[in-house]
């Protein structure tokens, strides 16, 4: 007479059946493009002249338009300080050589102003099998490929202005100081979500797996 498999399953175990949970491995879900694009602006924009740095082929991922609001935020608020700095100098202490640099800083940072939203729009990530490719800027372009197994740290910083709008800054840090890269305007559930991709495939990276 055979046994039935509950008899021979220890100290009365109740018997496993395929795909049951206990015999499924320990894994997270897999990044998706959902995850990495919800919330993000839909287009990159790149700029205008045939002599551009040519995007490569493949899924880029943008960031978040809330960082706008945080970037103009900010610079408005440095904008009205150095316009008030500069009246209080010229106006009320008769200080007339400060209208040439408060000027200088006034134009620099309407201008910053002006284009922030499109300079948002041109910065964009890539992931690939070996590397993750980061480019952003419109006037002077900048590409950075970093390599999964060269980095040491992925860190994630928010400011208060960030953190009252939900994103965060995902900043990668290698051997070489040159290639560390700052993915900045990232919703937060999507920085955590990426920090813990990369550093599991940093790890197989470097164990050789």
């Amino acid at each position: 007479m055979t046994n039935s498999p509950e008899a021979t399953m220890p100290d009365g175990a109740p018997p496993r059946t395929p795909g049951s949970p206990a015999d499924a491995p320990d894994s997270k879900p897999a990044i998706t493009d959902e995850t990495l694009d919800e919330g993000t602006f839909g287009r990159l924009i790149e700029p205008r002249s045939e002599n551009r740095l040519v995007l490569e082929t493949g899924a880029w991922h943008q960031i978040s338009p809330k960082y706008v609001w945080v970037q103009l935020i900010s610079t408005g608020s440095f904008l009205l300080i150095v316009i008030a700095a500069t009246l209080v100098l010229t106006l009320v202490m008769h200080q007339v050589w400060a209208w040439i640099p408060g000027g200088i800083l006034t134009v620099i940072l309407a201008w910053t102003l002006a284009i922030m939203p499109r300079q948002a729009r041109a910065i964009g990530y890539q992931l690939r099998d070996d590397d993750l490719v980061f480019r952003r800027g419109i006037l002077w372009q900048r590409f950075v490929a970093v390599p999964y197994g060269r980095m040491q740290l992925v860190d994630i910083t928010h400011g208060p202005l960030d953190r009252g709008y939900g994103i965060a800054q995902l900043k990668f840090v290698t051997a070489a100081a040159t290639t560390g890269v700052t993915i900045p305007g990232l919703e937060q559930a999507t920085a955590e979500t990426l920090r813990d991709h990369l550093i599991e495939v940093a790890e197989s990276r470097r164990t050789g797996l």
